[in-house]
């Protein structure tokens, strides 16, 4: 991730405060450099290749024989041995399927591998659910006239998701969150993460102010700067 610098924290809590001027709304923004460590990836893969490739040697003409005669070991041409060679070859099937979910699980390990595996749906699931623990752990639901609105990134998964609590869904149309989404994901796609988040809020105090005008007796009742999860 590209190191945030105190200037691009303070021109992000400026622009929050400065949309915040023109609204009753409350914005929060949260930056996540990778929402889960999807450990599951990289087993999901391995038993996959574990069934299949040893079976697809199969079906290709390799017996689990093989590798004993390759290595000097003797055939058996009395029936009754068959019960030891049908057993030979059970083991040394299992034991390929092992090596293979051992080396495929290290291989999908690696993270590029395992998040390039991980099936988009998963981790647009994940994404979400991150999001949605964040605008509750961050109190957007409690504001005075449940009019907060999270900004949330996930750096590793290229996800955005913006939330906006039911005082705002209400008020305004639910197609307008989009063009902050397309705001922030044009700053990320330039590594300008700063970029990105300032021109989110902006559009985002817009539209909060279109549709969530100030009132006389407002206050700030969330921070306003950029909250930046650990890593996984």
């Amino acid at each position: 991730m590209k190191t945030m610098t105190p200037s691009d924290l303070d021109r992000i809590a400026e622009a929050v405060a400065s949309a915040e001027k023109t609204t009753a709304g409350e914005i929060v923004c949260v930056l996540a450099p990778e929402v889960s460590d999807y450990r599951e990836t990289p087993l999901a893969w391995a038993a996959i290749a574990a069934l299949v490739l040893p079976a697809g040697a199969l079906f290709a003409g390799l017996r689990p024989e093989l590798p004993a005669r390759l290595f000097g070991g003797w055939t058996i041409g009395h029936h009754a041995a068959l019960d030891a060679a049908i057993l030979s070859a059970l083991s040394t099937y299992i034991a390929v399927q092992a090596v293979v979910f051992v080396l495929a699980a290290l291989v999908v390990s690696i993270p590029p591998v395992r998040r390039a595996l991980t099936p988009g749906a998963l981790k647009a699931a994940r994404v979400r659910r991150a999001a949605m623990e964040q605008f509750l752990a961050r109190g957007l639901h409690l504001t005075r006239g449940r009019t907060g609105v999270l900004i949330f990134a996930a750096l590793a998964e290229r996800r955005v998701e913006v939330i906006a609590d039911e005082g705002v869904y209400q008020a305004a149309p639910n197609t307008v969150w989009d063009e902050v989404v397309a705001d922030l994901v044009a700053g990320l796609k330039r590594d300008a993460i700063a970029d990105g988040f300032i021109a989110a809020v902006a559009r985002a105090g817009q539209i909060l102010s279109t549709h969530v005008p100030p009132r006389p007796d407002d206050r700030n009742e969330l921070s306003d700067g950029l909250t930046i999860l650990p890593g996984r």
